[in-house]
């Protein structure tokens, strides 16, 4: 047996439970994962609250969880490179990886690089293609000056990097406590709230040419204000709003590959690319974890260790 997180009904926090379970078998094509880090993510909370219902349905009871990292214990008929014993990083598109063990399609796992700690590796897949998908949909480079909304949280955290490592010029908007961590990687901080415009358009005398938001609706209004075109600007959660005003919606989805997972794994290790950790928790304090994310004024990620 082992411990998973489940949830039966949709709902609030309160809905989440750990619950022991049977170790999954690895079917042809998988391998089994003894979890060492699965980080939270707000695309799970809004899951298990029912607002993605339409889309995603869940089949309960559900399990939960999507970014993953840990050790092969076992691997099913043409597990491909991958064999018991190898430190693995990637991700589950079943629910299944807030648990102690998880069977993954081998096309979704790389080998962990060994300098790479297993917080960053568990937390890598969901921010990191959200993030890679979001800066080439607004292909950014050198030359361009790029404006970033929630620029210090999980996802934009890393928009901002990669957007540093294609040269691009980068104006962030957070909250001042994170003010400092921005401009040590290259970006120049903005604080949000009344009067954001015109801050903005100091930090960018010349003006936006494209535009990122990672926190809601109110950012894309704000560049289409500021001048940016629709076909520059992409938002991964404003759905609505990007409907209506025309720009793109690109997120995780559209770089959910293990080429792209290898290549932002060789710019973290390497150095080049940081994912800051918030917290960690045990699986047993899955509630708090969510409690914390759900306030959504966190610097990096949240980070189940099972």
């Amino acid at each position: 047996m082992a411990r998973a997180v489940r949830f039966d009904q949709y709902g609030g926090i309160e809905v989440l439970y750990v619950a022991d379970v049977d170790v999954p078998a690895p079917a042809r094509g998988e391998v089994l994962v003894a979890v060492r880090a699965a980080s939270v993510n707000p695309g799970e909370s809004a899951m298990r609250q029912g607002y993605l219902a339409d889309l995603y349905p869940a089949s309960f009871p559900s399990g939960q969880g999507s970014d993953l990292a840990g050790v092969v214990t076992q691997t099913g008929e043409e597990s491909g490179t991958f064999a018991p014993g190898d430190e693995v990083l990637g991700w589950t598109d079943a629910r299944t990886s807030h648990a102690q063990y998880v069977s993954v399609p081998v096309d979704h796992l790389i080998h962990k690089p060994a300098n790479l700690s297993w917080e960053a590796a568990g937390s890598l897949y969901v921010v990191g293609a959200t993030a890679y998908a979001a800066v080439r949909a607004v292909g950014a480079g050198p030359g361009d000056t790029v404006g970033v909304s929630g620029a210090a949280g999980g996802v934009g955290s890393v928009v901002v990097q990669l957007l540093r490592v294609r040269g691009a010029e980068v104006v962030g908007i957070a909250s001042p406590a994170n003010h400092a961590w921005l401009r040590a990687k290259g970006a120049t901080p903005v604080e949000y709230g009344p009067g954001l415009a015109q801050r903005v358009r100091e930090a960018a005398p010349s003006g936006l040419d494209a535009f990122i938001d990672t926190f809601g609706k109110d950012y894309l209004e704000l560049a289409i204000d500021l001048g940016v075109a629709p076909e520059r600007i992409d938002t991964i959660i404003a759905f609505e709003a990007a409907g209506r005003l025309g720009t793109k919606t690109e997120g995780s989805s559209a770089a959910a590959s293990a080429d792209v997972l290898s290549e932002l794994a060789e710019l973290v290790s390497s150095g080049r690319v940081e994912i800051p950790v918030a917290a960690t928790y045990p699986l047993d304090r899955v509630r708090e974890a969510y409690e914390e994310l759900e306030r959504r004024h966190t610097h990096g990620k949240i980070v189940l260790l099972p």
